[in-house]
């Protein structure tokens, strides 16, 4: 016949603390990981938005009759898509080139939008600037030659 050992006595200072490092843990790996996240989601919107906004902003400037129209309409075009997606208008620049003479049927017209991306959760103030990356886009579009 067997012997049974007698049951052992189970620490109870230890018990839990498993739990307690486990969410401890947790939250200290998962934080970086959700903030990188984030900001990769931050800088992909960005890209988003300013090719959207450099494709649209060549296509209104070809379709204008006189070049300070033109222009305008670009401007206005660019910092409404990028309006769109959420960013200020203030941190993007938007510049113009044509080969050849601007409006001239069959010149190329060349639309280069730059935006800096500011880090999410980052406060921006006085001094304080919190973009990550500048993302730029360019599109270029042919005036046609029958408008």
């Amino acid at each position: 016949m067997r012997r049974s050992r007698p049951p052992q006595r189970i620490n109870n200072e230890e018990s839990g603390s498993a739990v307690v490092e486990f969410v401890f843990l947790g939250l200290l790996l998962l934080v970086p990981v959700v903030y990188f996240v984030l900001t990769l989601s931050q800088l992909q919107a960005g890209s988003f938005a300013v090719v959207g906004a450099a494709d649209q902003a060549a296509k209104v400037y070809v379709s204008k009759e006189s070049v300070p129209d033109a222009a305008a309409g670009a401007q206005r075009a660019a910092l409404l898509v990028l309006n769109d997606f959420g960013f200020d208008a203030a941190a993007a620049e938007v510049q113009i080139r044509c080969s050849g003479e601007c409006l001239a049927p069959g010149s190329g017209v060349t639309v280069e939008v730059r935006l800096g991306v500011q880090l999410p959760l980052m406060p921006s103030g006085a001094g304080v600037s919190g973009s990550a990356i500048s993302v730029d886009a360019s599109a270029t579009q042919l005036v046609e030659r029958y408008r």
